[in-house]
């Protein structure tokens, strides 16, 4: 594929052929699109129940505190006020988690992180419950915050597991090797937020077998109604989440701190409780990207081929562990890139400080150790006087290449394709060859700076991601198929976030059954599970799980007519609503073949297992790989530091389009959320408490800021063990771009770019001329 210059959207190269109507390869129409466009589409902010009672949630002040007292006397006098709950009344587990249960859900005895939650009431009215939880009188003893990871090490412990969550020694090859070109480099990428379109909102209904149902936007509904339940202090088939629309999910909504107070409420009231959080207690609530810290030093020979890597990597946790576990694997197994080296020595650690909590965000430790390593790419073409791209080129992945983890890269890896078509690609035109009044300047269209400093530069990127849960998860989801009146319904618990999945599910069964009018069902816990919307799960498991059930349909239709021409399902097919066989003989549609019956299939999909990684950071910790190749343009106010990204040409290894529309939608909002992280977004605090936890104080980028997104190509070689072959699409680009962006500021500037976002003053420099 390559982009088209006039839309933006990606074409395929050589001759054209009409995309079909329907099915897989077709550009569908996401089903909410209309409600979503025009506002109607029912999100958890918008849900209501008769009865209804607010909450409230009451978050400390402070990043660390010892809690001397908690009175609620004065919020549960206040008319209209009809619960507060502290951790005295949680009647099961007092803490959760998905990995490890740290955390608590009500702070009883220690404060661990600034917004931490107190307390919890309900009221009659929202501005009541909000009254009524600034009344609560909560005595803290003030305690000194641990908020520098490098120093949590030789800190008193935060919490009673330490402040060590885990730590990887990886050692892959020869320690004493050097090479005769040696570059190091000191890295440091800040807190991004998930910042959801929509604050966190949720409902809690009890249920007359004193169980509760929690309608909310969760991405794991079976895991957020299990860690509940155990909370609750009931069997999980008494608890209910149903998952409402979710407004875009890139990790904000897999923390159910929003979920199990208001589930505590409607269990102590009896009543629907609602909550709809605002922007601050959003920011306060969630989980964010890992501040990391990296130290790296690249050896290479003469010619520029990487010899050794040595690297650190710091992952700031904040208070409790949640998925820093799984970053620090994912950060320590790519920190080399998608580059072959022969020798790699990386320790990483993820520790516990009193920052704000830090979890799953898109892309996680992935994206960190891209920025680091493709500086020092950077560094080490600099040194040598050798192109960018070209040394890059000199190094780069290809499939049967061993990772540092001794993992074979056994999939696709056409990292070698996706960078020569970026380079190749068109540079765009130089602000000179326009006119002067057509300047579009760093700082926006009335950008303060004078054109005479503004230096234009080109920088290079290669990302990589693993595709799944990793070490060890057991990646299994279940889908239904369900075929009645010529209309189909696929029922699986795989909740749509914005990935696609309603649409692929929409597609396979069009592709499978020839039937244009599918429907998929409402995700709820009644349903077996399909697990979280994640590392693109989704269109793999949960999608081969829809095609298996489809295709078990497929043959319960064409078995009789099969049997009654004397030939084999396979010598039949259907399109286009009709079922014809190899010779003609037969041709009828899937109605008349149907007769009024309804057929349905259940299937499970599995891919194969993985590993853990071992003492030495070795094993075959990942079902597969996806690989993204990224020029970034920039032009740079040296005088200012201020910064206009103005292209971005992306080359992705996309394993198989299913539909093109929606993949570049996917392709460009990754880029963008890269762009956000390389130059403004930083949930920036001061000894543990969050400054400015808003929407003013934490600048996303907007349309403003978003620059030509030209994707040049998109290489179709299947993985052979993912089902359609296709692999997932946003997070390679989220990891991919911001390290673009960093490097083309490099280029242009002259200076050592080295921390994420990047600061005006670091871009602050003279270039050298004619640039």
């Amino acid at each position: 594929m390559s982009n088209d210059a006039a839309t933006g959207t990606p074409t395929l190269d050589g001759p054209q052929q009409e995309p079909p109507a329907h099915g897989l390869g077709a550009s569908l129409l996401p089903a909410d699109a209309r409600a979503k466009t025009e506002g109607t589409f029912p999100y958890a902010a918008d849900l209501w129940a008769e009865g209804l009672l607010w909450a409230a949630i009451l978050r400390s002040p402070h990043p660390h505190a010892r809690i001397v007292s908690i009175d609620t006397a004065a919020a549960a006098e206040m008319p209209g006020v009809r619960a507060v709950v502290t951790h005295e009344d949680v009647p099961g587990d007092s803490a959760y988690g998905r990995r490890i249960a740290d955390r608590p859900v009500f702070a009883s005895e220690v404060v661990r992180h600034h917004g931490e939650a107190i307390a919890a009431v309900a009221a009659d009215h929202p501005d009541t419950a909000r009254l009524a939880a600034a009344a609560i009188a909560v005595e803290y003893e003030v305690l000194d915050p641990v908020t520098d990871p490098e120093k949590a090490f030789a800190a008193e412990p935060l919490h009673p597991d330490g402040n060590l969550i885990r730590h990887i020694p990886l050692s892959y090859g020869d320690p004493e090797i050097t090479g005769e070109v040696v570059v190091e480099g000191l890295y440091r990428i800040g807190r991004q937020d998930p910042a959801p379109i929509g604050a966190e909102a949720g409902l809690a209904v009890p249920r007359p077998d004193g169980g509760v149902e929690i309608y909310t936007a969760s991405t794991d509904p079976h895991t957020d109604r299990d860690l509940a339940a155990a909370c609750f202090g009931l069997d999980p088939d008494r608890v209910k989440v149903v998952v409402t629309g979710v407004p875009g999910a890139t990790g904000d909504r897999e923390d159910p701190g929003f979920q199990i107070p208001l589930g505590l409420l409607a269990l102590r009231t009896g009543c629907p409780v609602k909550l709809a959080a605002t922007r601050e207690e959003s920011f306060l609530g969630h989980a964010h990207r890992h501040p990391t810290l990296l130290r790296y030093r690249h050896h290479a020979d003469a010619e520029g081929r990487l010899v050794k890597v040595e690297a650190q990597i710091l992952l700031d946790a904040g208070a409790y562990a949640d998925a820093s576990s799984e970053s620090l694997a994912a950060a320590v197994a790519f920190a080399c890139g998608p580059y072959v080296v022969p020798h790699a020595f990386i320790e990483g650690w993820a520790v516990r400080t009193n920052n704000p909590p830090s979890g799953h965000v898109r892309g996680e430790g992935a994206m960190q150790v891209c920025a680091a390593y493709e500086g020092q790419m950077d560094k080490l073409a600099a040194k040598l006087g050798v192109e960018p791209a070209e040394l890059r080129l000199r190094n780069v992945l290809a499939t049967g290449d061993i990772l540092p983890t001794s993992q074979t890269v056994t999939c696709p890896a056409p990292v070698a394709e996706l960078l020569r078509s970026v380079r190749d690609f068109p540079l765009p035109p130089l602000p000179k060859d326009t006119p002067e009044a057509a300047w579009l300047l760093p700082g926006g269209p009335e950008g303060a700076g004078e054109p005479g400093a503004v230096r234009r530069g080109v920088g290079y990127a290669l990302g990589m991601v693993h595709m799944l849960g990793a070490e060890g998860a057991d990646e299994v989801s279940t889908a239904t198929v369900k075929v009645h009146d010529g209309v189909a319904t696929v029922i699986c618990a795989a909740v749509e976030t914005g990935q696609g999945f309603a649409t692929l599910a929409r597609q396979i069964v069009q592709e499978t059954l020839g039937i244009e009018e599918v429907h998929v069902a409402s995700v709820d816990t009644d349903q077996p599970p399909a697990g979280p919307a994640a590392h693109g799960r989704h269109t793999w498991v949960s999608g081969g799980a829809v095609e298996r059930a489809a295709k078990m349909v497929r043959t319960q239709l064409l078995q009789p007519l099969a049997h009654k021409f004397g030939m084999s399902t396979e010598l039949l097919q259907i399109t286009d609503g009709k079922i014809t066989s190899y010779d003609g003989v037969l041709s009828t549609t899937v109605t008349e073949a149907m007769d009024g019956k309804e057929l349905w299939a259940t299937a499970q999909c599995r891919p194969h297992p993985t590993e853990p990684l071992d003492a030495s950071g070795q094993g075959d910790a990942f079902v597969g790989l996806a690989f993204c190749a990224i020029r970034a343009v920039v032009d740079v106010d040296i005088e200012l530091g201020s910064i206009r990204v103005v292209e971005m040409a992306v080359a992705q290894d996309v394993g198989r389009v299913l539909n093109p529309a929606q993949l570049a939608i996917r392709i460009e909002a990754g880029v963008t959320q890269g762009i956000g992280t390389a130059l403004t977004e930083n949930l920036r605090t001061t000894r543990g408490v969050v400054r400015r936890p808003d929407l003013t104080g934490y600048a996303l980028p907007t349309s403003l800021d978003a620059p030509d997104i030209r994707i040049v190509k998109l290489v179709e070689e299947r993985d052979v063990v993912a089902p359609f072959g296709a692999k997932p699409a946003s997070a390679a680009p989220v990891v991919t771009s911001p390290a673009a962006v960093a490097s083309a500021v490099r280029a242009a500037t002259g200076r050592p770019i080295s921390r994420l976002p990047i600061r005006p003053q670091a871009a602050v420099a003279a270039a050298p001329s004619g640039s």
